[in-house]
């Protein structure tokens, strides 16, 4: 059975539980300047890079990965936010980048198998993909709107290498995550299109967008339903969101996706709203009970935690939807819809 066949039969069954973020797990280990490096020989400061501990300290990134399996997630993502061309420049680590996205890729790859192995349960291997810090859609110059720093072009392959190096680590899907430009997700698209002609072979797709305020707009300005009829075109395994704010005030805009999308709904809030200080500290029941309505009102298919979210976060999610029903999948709306900021049918 192919992973795309595997996820279905598994996400028909129950809903699935997706971990949550290496960040958080990675600063609770309190690693020195020199442990982000290891061995690599970069000389740049690399504190905070955390992309690059898959390579420099796996055993670190070994034991985050089971503690969510543990937990009880179904659907594990690599650890490659950030670990694209661009936002690795900043670290003078681009050279690195196929190796830290095979070395993650590894890692989860392992574990997942690791654990099938004992129990038999199906796990996934989700190859994550960061919006890297560029915009396609916005000028970062406020005196010349029409600027950009990369071409449509450039970020396609800059996502079509970080995407080969996943596939090759191991993962089972492409989840593009965080998505705040949809040009930018498109451009994601097409990499990984490409890649499927290459490579002659299916690789499933996920898409989970972010919204900047609670209007329910990402950063490119598009509306959570406008954004799905920009990328239906896909025929994403999912969809979803992610980050954002906390499972309280994501509530509505996981209602409104889930009532259109002809797809698997994927939701991965942050554990609640950051405090004064920018941390996060929404208790784990709390998120799970949130996160757990959600899944009652027959709303998701597959749930986790973004920031703030940690193992014990995880495991209160993963008590919440145990034994509940997934959500049914829509029929599909064969009604024209175009979508620019916001969603226009035309009426037959």
């Amino acid at each position: 059975m192919d992973k795309r066949a595997e996820f279905k039969a598994a996400a028909d069954k129950r809903v699935l539980v997706k971990d949550g973020p290496y960040g958080t797990e990675i600063q609770a280990a309190k690693l020195a300047a020199q442990d982000y490096a290891g061995s690599t020989g970069l000389t740049q400061d690399q504190k905070g890079n955390n992309d690059l501990v898959n390579l420099s300290q796996p055993a670190v990134i070994r034991r985050i990965c089971d503690s969510y399996i543990a937990a009880g997630a179904h659907v594990l993502a690599t650890n490659t936010f950030n670990a694209n061309r661009i936002s690795q420049a900043d670290y003078g680590a681009e050279h690195l980048v196929r190796e830290i996205n095979s070395a993650a890729a590894r890692i989860i790859r392992r574990a997942v198998d690791d654990a099938m192995a004992r129990d038999g349960i199906p796990r996934f291997v989700a190859g994550a993909v960061g919006p890297t810090n560029k915009t396609l859609s916005l000028s970062p110059d406020v005196e010349d709107p029409g600027f950009r720093e990369v071409t449509y072009d450039e970020i396609v392959d800059v996502y079509r290498e970080q995407c080969v190096a996943l596939l090759e680590g191991g993962a089972d899907f492409i989840l593009v995550e965080t998505v705040f430009d949809t040009l930018n997700c498109k451009a994601a698209i097409m990499a990984v299109k490409q890649l499927e002609r290459e490579l002659a072979r299916d690789i499933p797709l996920m898409i989970s967008l972010t919204l900047t305020d609670l209007s329910g707009r990402n950063l490119s300005g598009h509306t959570v339903e406008a954004f799905w009829h920009s990328v239906r075109h896909a025929r994403p395994l999912a969809i979803g969101l992610n980050c954002s704010f906390g499972a309280e005030q994501l509530r509505p805009h996981v209602q409104l996706l889930s009532a259109i999308a002809d797809t698997y709904l994927l939701a991965y809030p942050n554990a609640g709203l950051p405090n004064e200080l920018g941390e996060y500290d929404e208790a784990p029941e709390t998120t799970a009970g949130l996160v757990g309505k959600w899944a009652q009102n027959g709303r998701v298919n597959v749930v986790g935690g973004c920031c703030g979210s940690t193992p014990a976060h995880i495991a209160a999610i993963a008590r919440a939807v145990e034994g509940v029903t997934p959500r049914a999948i829509p029929d599909r709306d064969h009604t024209m819809t175009l979508a620019g900021l916001e969603p226009f049918t035309i009426a037959a």
